[in-house]
C-alpha cells in the first residue's frame, strides 16, 4: 500500500525539497569563506610586501644610496729653482710648496739643462749670476730647444746692472730683485704655469 501524505503537507513538499539543499549549499560556502579568511591572517600575500616581516620589507622599499666617485686629486705642477745659494734655494722652494707646486732646485745651470733633460716642469726661476754656466747662458741654452723653447722664464737678481741687461734677452716673463715680494712672485707664478704644454704621453 502506497504511503500517502497528508493533504495538508502536499502544497509544502517541493517548496521544501528546493529549499533544504539550498540551505545546505550556502552553509558549505560560509564555512568554507570563513576557512579562507581565517587562514589569510596567519598566511600573508606573496604579492603584497607591507605584510611581510619588517626586515624584509625594508630590503624591498629601501634604496641603496649610489656609492660616490673618488676624484682624483691634480699633480701638483713641478716649477724649477736655479740659484746657486742654498739659502735663496730654500726660500723659493718653501714659498712654492706652501702654494702647492711641486719644486724642482738646481745650483747652476749645468745642473738645470741636466735636470731638464729628464723631467717636464712648468716655468723656470733662474738667478742669472751663476758659476759654470750662468742664467743667461741657461736661458740661451733653453730657448734654442725644441723640448724647452715655450717654458717660460723668471729671472731674479741682486744686481740693478743686470737687470738692464736681462731686458734685451727674448722670452723672459719677469724680472724679480733680491729680496723679492712673494706675493707678487707667486701671481706672476700662477699666471705663467698654464703656458707651458703638457709633456707628451710616453709610449707604453
Amino acid at each position: 500500500m502506497p504511503f500517502d501524505l497528508p493533504e495538508l503537507l502536499r502544497p509544502y513538499l517541493l517548496p521544501l525539497l528546493i529549499a533544504v539543499p539550498l540551505a545546505i549549499l550556502v552553509i558549505l560556502i560560509s564555512i568554507r569563506r570563513g576557512d579562507e579568511y581565517h587562514r589569510s591572517e596567519f598566511l600573508p600575500s606573496r604579492f603584497e610586501p607591507t605584510q611581510l616581516p619588517p626586515a624584509a620589507a625594508g630590503m624591498i622599499v629601501q634604496r641603496v644610496p649610489a656609492m660616490p666617485v673618488p676624484v682624483q686629486p691634480k699633480a701638483p705642477l713641478p716649477v724649477m729653482v736655479v740659484d746657486d745659494s742654498a739659502v735663496v734655494r730654500a726660500k723659493l722652494g718653501k714659498l712654492l710648496q706652501s702654494a702647492g707646486y711641486q719644486v724642482v732646485v738646481a745650483r747652476d745651470g749645468v745642473e738645470a739643462l741636466d735636470l731638464l733633460g729628464q723631467q717636464h716642469v712648468a716655468l723656470l726661476i733662474t738667478d742669472l749670476e751663476m758659476p759654470n754656466k750662468d742664467g743667461f747662458e741657461l736661458i740661451a741654452d733653453v730657448q734654442g730647444s725644441l723640448d724647452t723653447e715655450d717654458l717660460p722664464i723668471i729671472a731674479i737678481t741682486g744686481h740693478e746692472e743686470l737687470q738692464g741687461r736681462v731686458h734685451q734677452v727674448q722670452g723672459i716673463y719677469g724680472i724679480f730683485k733680491k729680496p723679492w715680494n712673494d706675493r707678487d712672485l707667486l701671481k706672476r707664478v700662477e699666471a705663467l704655469v698654464s703656458l707651458r704644454r703638457p709633456a707628451p704621453a710616453q709610449a707604453a
